[in-house]
């Protein structure tokens, strides 16, 4: 009844409040473009846009769970009985203290950790053959083990399945044996060797007689992810692995069906929650999709997904934030339907967790299953007109994806003539820039910086010695390395803060330029207000910085702002920045203001903190040329 005293809305109404809205800041839309100019473009190339209504959702059938498309869920029953898997990463250094390094492993068993990921051997951590003392006491029955141990891995999955002969332990055995057939040309390093997929095949034989829960192969998301790819390059690029495993496995005269319920996807998590979602979601289906083309049967489709929080977006500076980026990326994979999630450790970008990083990591989960209770209901985003729009479009672009890497001749070839890796370039360039002007901020990193934090120190982690490969990237790296540059100086460079007028008009400008600056690890002397140019130079050369910074409101700029630059400058300022754009303050480049830069939303702030600190710091940077 009262919903029948309000008038009811329409699309075309809500258009018109958007155009409304818009012009109230400057920006003249028609009411039939309004939603175009507040949708988001992805770097998949489809928008996102801000309103969705059941006009939006796809025409597409997206079934009940545990049935083809397996949209929904891989099984009926989801994880909804025990959860998803609380898969905990350990990559000890390879001189490690074994009998440590088992105290650590039985430490998250008991803490809630459902199943270990061990790296071993050449991919940077205890040989092989510690493997049974790392694992002496675990049932394996219980606690799936996945392993990365690259070229060593056919002799650790060998020594897996002895222990779990020797423990008596056969269809219950989970987990992933680790093997990827396209690891030198994602990761570098030599070719694998014939004895390399000759075991990877052996051992698919093994597990599909013996251990039908045991993964033997991983189609790994995660260096086309690192490379700065997209969630849709991501994806395709992974079922593009998927298929090339299954093809070796079934070329080697596996059945299909085995071959298909071999593999395992590894996909990363991000803090873009609906992204992460929509993207497992659209995995279980093009997956179902290639597997009904090969001709396997409905279950063997269904994926095994290992969602890891994404190693791109976590950050060496203040990394505590990202606890809170690992806990969204967590709850999005699981609302996604992941079989097993590992959550990275808050200090993974600054080297080995310790005990307290690795209680919060598998504590995330607990809470997210055990308090949170995300896992008791199946896929609760299904029939959300957003979510199975954004389902639907990234399953389109990564099939668009994986087709163009199979019309190159499959994943291999389109590693090999370098495609792939262009493409990801693209994409990453495209994504460096918006990092660079802070149009994809980064917390605590490019926005918000704290500039006196003391960073927790770490043992360092093993490092990959390989070269080649596809690059790993994370998103912070270019402001952290500013950063570090200025935290190695012998003092701490710093700016002038011309500020102009009254606090109320500067204060605004103020708070920004001291963040924005920050970012490049500069710190500020304020100046003392007012508009006496006399007063405000003479502050200038008692900081004894040749970097300064004009902050106040455009209107006083247009009375006040040329004059004391033109002062600055002939002060011996090298630099002379205008906090605000040359649009909105009417000081333009080439107006004789003396200014040299501009510091503005949207900004090109990594190439302007570089320019700054080239100055601060001594480098060959030539004077007089604009940031």
């Amino acid at each position: 009844m009262l919903a029948g005293e309000f008038e009811t809305p329409d699309r075309a109404r809500w258009r018109e409040l958007v155009a409304g809205a818009l012009s109230k800041t400057g920006r003249e839309v028609r009411p039939e473009d309004a939603e175009a100019a507040i949708a988001t473009l992805t770097d998949d190339g489809f928008g996102i846009e801000a309103l969705y209504t059941a006009q939006d959702a796809p025409g597409v059938a997206t079934g009940v769970p545990g049935l083809p498309p397996f949209t929904r869920a891989s099984r009926p029953e989801g994880h909804v009985a025990e959860g998803w898997g609380v898969r905990q990463r350990h990559a000890f250094p390879a001189e490690a203290d074994l009998a440590g390094a088992h105290d650590v492993l039985m430490a998250d068993l008991e803490g809630g950790v459902s199943s270990l990921w061990l790296v071993l051997g050449e991919a940077g951590g205890p040989a092989v053959g510690s493997l049974p003392t790392l694992l002496e006491g675990v049932l394996l029955d219980l606690a799936p083990i996945a392993l990365s141990a690259g070229r060593d891995t056919p002799d650790a999955a060998a020594a897996l399945l002895r222990l779990a002969g020797e423990h008596g332990v056969t269809s219950a055995l989970g987990g992933s044996l680790g093997y990827d057939p396209l690891l030198a040309r994602t990761r570098g390093g030599p070719a694998l060797s014939d004895g390399y997929l000759d075991a990877m095949v052996e051992h698919s034989r093994t597990a599909a007689a013996d251990h039908p829960a045991l993964a033997t192969v991983v189609a790994d998301g995660l260096p086309y992810h690192e490379a700065g790819g997209s969630d849709g390059q991501e994806l395709g690029a992974a079922l593009a692995a998927g298929l090339h495993a299954v093809r070796l496995l079934t070329d080697a005269g596996l059945g299909v069906d085995d071959a298909f319920a071999r593999v395992e996807f590894r996909l990363a998590a991000t803090a873009d929650q609906f992204a992460t979602l929509a993207k497992l979601r659209a995995a279980r289906r093009c997956w179902d999709r290639i597997g009904a083309v090969a001709g396997a049967a409905e279950q063997a489709r269904a994926l095994r997904t290992h969602a890891v929080t994404s190693p791109a977006m976590m950050t060496a500076r203040d990394p505590w934030v990202n606890i809170l980026r690992t806990t969204v990326a967590c709850v999005a994979a699981g609302l996604g339907g992941a079989d097993a999630v590992t959550v990275l450790p808050f200090d993974a970008a600054l080297g080995l967790p310790d005990d307290f990083s690795r209680r919060v990591a598998r504590n995330t989960q607990a809470l997210l299953l055990e308090e949170s209770h995300l896992a008791h209901v199946i896929d609760p985003a299904g029939g959300s007109w957003y979510v199975e729009s954004l389902t639907d479009s990234l399953a389109h672009a990564a099939w668009d994806v994986f087709t163009t890497i199979e019309g190159a001749g499959g994943a291999a070839a389109a590693l090999d003539d370098g495609s792939v890796a262009a493409a990801l370039e693209e994409t990453w360039s495209r994504r460096a820039e918006r990092i660079a002007h802070r149009r994809d901020p980064i917390t605590g990193v490019s926005e918000f910086p704290n500039l006196a934090e003391l960073l927790p120190e770490r043992e360092p982690a093993p490092a990959d010695e390989h070269s080649g490969g596809l690059p790993r990237r994370r998103y912070a790296q270019v402001f952290e390395e500013l950063r570090d540059r200025a935290d190695a100086a012998a003092q701490r460079p710093t700016a002038f803060l011309a500020t102009l007028g009254s606090l109320a008009q500067y204060t605004a400008r103020l708070s920004f330029t001291t963040n924005l600056l920050h970012a490049g690890g500069i710190d500020v002397v304020e100046g003392p207000g007012g508009t006496d140019v006399d007063e405000i130079v003479a502050a200038f050369r008692e900081a004894g910085t040749p970097v300064a910074v004009i902050a106040s409101g455009d209107k006083v700029y247009a009375e006040h702002a040329a004059p004391l630059a033109r002062a600055l400058a002939d002060a011996g300022a090298q630099r002379v920045v205008l906090a605000g754009s040359p649009r909105t303050s009417g000081l333009g480049p080439d107006d004789d203001t003396a200014l040299t830069g501009y510091l503005y939303t949207g900004c090109d702030a990594a190439g302007l903190l570089t320019d700054l600190l080239d100055l601060l710091l001594g480098s060959s940077t030539t004077e007089g040329e604009p940031a």
